[in-house]
Formats: C-alpha cells, structure tokens, sequence
C-alpha cells in the first residue's frame, strides 16, 4: 500500500469513526450480540466517504480479479447497503477509464412491471462475472443472497469486495461458496 492510499485509509477510518461506528450493545440482523454498532451507510452517503470508498473499494475489486484470474463486468450488490457502493466504484472505474456498470439485487421481486431481483442488468453481458459489493460481513449471508440471486440469473459472482469484516465468520462462509474475499477493515481495528 502506498503513502497516497494509506492517507485514504486512515481518513476513511476517521469517517467511519465518526459516522458510522457506536460503541454500544445491540443484536445484529444475524441475532449475534455485539458491543459495537457499525452503519457504513452513513458514510457511503457522506460525499468524501463515498468517493475514499469507490476509489479503495475499487482498488480491491482489482486485487480480486488478480488473485482470481478473473475480470468483473459488473459490480453491486444487496440493496440497500451496497446501492451507494455500487454507484461509488462505478465512477471510480470510469475515472480511471474503465466501463464497469453498476447493479442492485432487491431483498424482494419488484412487484410489478418486470418483477425481477436485478436492476441495471441492461448494463452488461447476460452471464457475465461480477464482483459483489458489502458494507459490513457478519456471516456473509447478504453477500451470499446477493450471489444467489445473480447465478438464478445465469450470472457468475466470484469475489465480494467488503468495507468492513466482523470476523466472526463470514469472509470463511463466503469462501466456502467460491467468493474470494477482501475488506478494507476488520472490526479489532476499531477496537483499539
């Protein structure tokens, strides 16, 4: 990592800090307990919090499709805590000179027109490799709903670039379904 990104990293854990994490009790979506409360959104929808996350988080999609082989057509993930990722690391890559479209999985069929689980599909190739978009890993279930989704549609999720792992199993429970893993934090790194 170079001086530039590590500048980026540190201030996007002061925007977390700031934004994002409460130390305080509560019970996760996943029913687990924990004493600290992390709401990436808040920085996501932050404007300097979002264009930090587009640039490291494309930077990871990047580092995933090296160390897989592989290269995304489409980034995204579950709505609503990857929609402003998505959008950030879409832009990202355009400034950098790369069309890499954006896509929403919704939690519910849309239920009327379409009624489809995928917008901004028209953006890419039918079965194309895409890389999926998390705020926060707990036990990877939204990143695995999200992949699933993706495959019912014929696409070919392979990786899943993350701004924070809980580390209480996920990134594990994401590799045993063939999504190699990368998150700019862990959360010990805010315990300190």
């Amino acid at each position: 990592m170079n001086s530039d990104q590590q500048g980026k990293m540190d201030r996007l854990k002061a925007l977390l800090l700031e934004l994002s994490v409460e130390f305080r009790p509560v019970v996760l979506s996943s029913g687990q307990p924990s004493d600290i409360y992390v709401d990436c959104k808040q920085t996501a929808l932050n404007a300097e919090g979002a264009e930090i996350l587009g640039e490291l988080l494309y930077d990871q999609v990047l580092l995933i499709e090296a160390r897989s082989n592989k290269t995304a057509k489409a980034v995204g993930g579950m709505s609503i805590g990857a929609d402003p990722l998505a959008t950030a690391v879409s832009l990202e890559a355009r400034r950098r000179g790369r069309d890499l479209p954006a896509f929403l999985v919704r939690k519910t069929a849309k239920n009327h027109g379409t009624q489809a689980f995928i917008e901004g599909d028209k953006n890419f190739e039918p079965k194309a490799e895409v890389i999926i978009l998390e705020d926060v890993i707990t036990t990877g279930s939204s990143a695995l709903i999200a992949a699933d989704r993706m495959r019912d549609e014929k696409y070919r999720p392979f990786g899943v670039a993350a701004i924070l792992d809980r580390e209480v199993g996920g990134a594990a429970n994401l590799l045993s379904a063939e999504l190699m893993t990368e998150s700019l934090f862990k959360l010990s790194e805010f315990r300190s």
